[in-house]
């Protein structure tokens, strides 16, 4: 049974220059916890001056005074909406003039991460349409170290590259000083490992795995890349793995092609088809989805995600192919809400927002139990023990990862001519061929701009 909830009406600016505000969305807030500080300017920065008494009321918001948007407005006036693009290779590639002689151009890299078998063409209608909302402050970046098959050599080596390539440009980039990260698919969790590897911090700690339990996940200490994190969001991204039932939906939910799956996906697509089963490695070790779940020797992958001041995850409720709702949302079963049969207000097929507080706990574990179910479903694979080793996995996972605070926009392709195309209409593969995701594009633009704007709000 879900959590009962209270609905909260969220506002953007889509017209900065004569000040007149709309909906941005409607969330539903399970009345689980209490949001944090930093969830709840991410919340408060969404209300309009014009319905600041109404959302006063909200225990998760909090109004700014009606100068502070007067300001916000008066600066968004001077700017103007132009943000910069470039896709460029790892190597030998010449950055823009006026980025490596200048320090008074944009300030804010948003690298867009496209995912398995795909290349940084997949971004060019999203690019186009963040460049007509977002302003002259970004650079849009669109990562091109991880192509085609470059996609198969494992999660961890793709984020190392794009860790490598994120550095380069940052270093002939002098005026930037915030990064933001926006992936579709697998490229989730490669700029999931990639913000590990670009993790620091300046407070000490005893380097212990479990120190992050005993501490606020969501406090937004550290920086990426030098830079100060702001906005992570994750587009139809399997956080939990594609083992189990449903979460490689082509499957159908069919024990024997569940059964069959695992052991021909390292065949079919390298090293990542083990780690997204949660197959790879030795029996005793725990598999790299997991550890990326928590802070290990591997690297900071939890405190690196709770340094982002907003973490967005976007899922397909059906008809995704290749990514089940429960993986990209990082829900449970029984979590999983009856999704709306009716879209967001300027924003079709967004059917819904819920923000998810963080939960306390001691983060994942690998027990003896879960070794056994690995090397069971490594060496004698059966419909049993692949569903009890999954079971064990993602339940482990969602502990570690529900210790950050989410929002979860959940979209519906059902009323689409092409529903069945949901996993690349999410994020307008092709502009011609899945366009039904335009209002998922303008929800993603409109909830950076909305973001910085409170940024701006609380450097004033």
């Amino acid at each position: 049974m879900a959590s009962p909830t209270t609905s909260v009406s969220l506002v953007c600016s889509h017209c900065s220059s004569s000040g007149s505000y709309s909906r941005l969305f409607h969330c539903r807030i399970p009345n689980a916890g209490t949001p944090s500080s930093s969830s709840a300017s991410s919340l408060s920065s969404s209300s309009s001056s014009s319905s600041s008494s109404s959302s006063s009321s909200s225990h998760c918001c909090s109004s700014f005074n009606s100068s502070v948007f007067s300001g916000i407005n008066n600066i968004r006036k001077n700017q103007g909406f132009k943000a910069y693009t470039m896709s460029t290779e790892l190597v030998n590639f010449a950055l823009p003039e006026f980025i490596v002689n200048g320090k008074t151009g944009p300030d804010h890299l948003l690298v867009l991460v496209h995912g398995i078998l795909a290349s940084p063409s997949d971004w060019t209608y999203f690019e186009s349409e963040l460049k007509k909302r977002l302003g002259k402050n970004f650079l849009i970046y669109a990562s091109s170290c991880n192509s085609y098959t470059k996609t198969f050599s494992g999660i961890d080596g793709a984020g190392r590259r794009l860790a490598e390539e994120v550095t380069q440009v940052v270093r002939k980039t002098e005026s930037l000083k915030k990064i933001s990260f926006l992936s579709h698919s697998l490229g989730g969790l490669f700029a999931r490992y990639a913000i590990a590897a670009l993790y620091s911090t300046d407070h000490q700690s005893s380097g212990k795995a479990d120190d992050i339990s005993k501490a606020d996940c969501s406090t937004g200490h550290g920086r990426i890349a030098g830079l100060d994190p702001i906005n992570f969001i994750t587009l139809a991204t399997p956080h939990l793995g594609v083992r189990g039932r449903k979460q490689l939906p082509f499957l159908l939910g069919v024990p024997l092609l569940e059964k069959l799956a695992p052991p021909l996906a390292p065949l079919l697509v390298g090293r990542t088809g083990s780690q997204l089963f949660l197959t790879d490695g030795k029996s005793s070790r725990p598999p790299l989805l997991l550890r990326m779940a928590s802070d290990c020797e591997d690297g900071k992958f939890i405190s690196a995600l709770g340094s982002f001041k907003y973490r967005m995850l976007y899922a397909n409720v059906s008809y995704d192919h290749m990514v089940g709702w429960r993986t990209s949302s990082i829900r449970r079963e029984n979590e999983l809400p009856k999704p709306p049969r009716r879209s967001l207000d300027g924003y079709k097929h967004v059917v819904d927002v819920e923000y998810c507080p963080p939960i306390s706990s001691e983060g994942p574990h690998f027990p003896p139990e879960a070794a056994k179910a690995k090397e069971a479903a490594q060496i004698t694979p059966s419909t049993q023990t692949t569903v009890e080793y999954h079971e064990i996995m993602e339940e482990e996972m969602i502990r570690g990862l529900q210790r950050l605070w989410w929002k979860k926009v959940d979209v519906s392709f059902h009323s689409a001519a092409w529903p069945f195309f949901a996993h690349n209409n999410i994020h307008v593969k092709n502009e011609w061929l899945h366009n039904a995701g335009a209002g998922v594009v303008a929800h993603v633009a409109d909830s950076l701009k909305q973001q910085e704007s409170s940024f701006l709000a609380a450097s004033l």
